[in-house]
């Protein structure tokens, strides 16, 4: 399988109050297409920072990350949006989606930074809306959706672009333990599909629903736990 994320010796240094801080001290690992992976660690351990690295929100101090063989270090910030738009599908802990507007006009939001035509847009949305179990609500605004729902329209609006990565922030963080597991459930089908999710979370419940588990404390790396392992 292809790696999706390439990391080698990856450093990211903040100096605050005049000391350096190392959120990432030489972090090397590999993600290959149609992994099914969480991030682990607590407040401090460099997740957040991986993350946004991950999603090409940031690029490291120094060290060499690769997203889709792209090489984030060297990339304008004009670049990192495009990689993004093209590369990565975002689903966050609060759903992000804009209150005044329809699921579907939500999961379309990402087609209209590329080219192609509105109805072209609205085929794949509404073929997006399906795949998460939703193609009966795109015409609902999220205040008439459930949180569950809502997270789902969120995972479609990730998916619409056939990205290479879903990147999951806390997806689970604002939802019942019975509505976690169904996302987590609905994770799992897409990755059988070939989907590569990547979850970064701090819930060992959710963790343990993933194929694999990335540990990281103090910016290292202190486990890399596979499914035969883990189960």
């Amino acid at each position: 399988m292809e790696a999706v994320v390439t990391c080698r010796e990856l450093y990211k240094i903040y100096t605050m109050g005049g000391q350096e801080v190392r959120a990432l001290d030489g972090v090397s690992f590999d993600i290959h297409e149609g992994e099914f992976i969480s991030i682990m660690g607590p407040s401090g351990s460099g997740k957040s920072t991986l993350m946004n690295m991950i999603g090409a929100l940031d690029v490291p101090t120094t060290g060499s990350l690769r997203i889709a063989g792209e090489d984030i270090a060297t990339m304008t910030p004009d670049d990192l949006a495009s990689l993004r738009n093209r590369t990565v599908g975002f689903v966050f802990q609060q759903f992000n989606l804009l209150r005044r507007t329809t699921a579907l006009d939500n999961v379309k939001l990402p087609l209209l930074y590329r080219d192609g035509s509105l109805d072209e847009a609205k085929i794949r949305a509404i073929e997006a809306l399906r795949r998460v179990g939703l193609e009966d609500r795109m015409d609902h605004h999220p205040s008439q959706l459930s949180g569950g729902q809502q997270q789902r329209v969120a995972i479609a609006r990730a998916l619409v672009n056939n990205p290479k990565i879903i990147l999951a922030d806390e997806p689970t963080g604002a939802l019942d333990s019975q509505t976690s597991e169904d996302i987590m459930q609905l994770f799992s089908e897409l990755n059988d599909h070939g989907v590569t999710i990547i979850v970064v979370t701090h819930e060992q419940e959710v963790a343990d629903l993933t194929r694999r588990i990335l540990r990281l404390r103090d910016g290292h790396i202190i486990a890399d736990e596979r499914e035969d392992l883990v189960a």
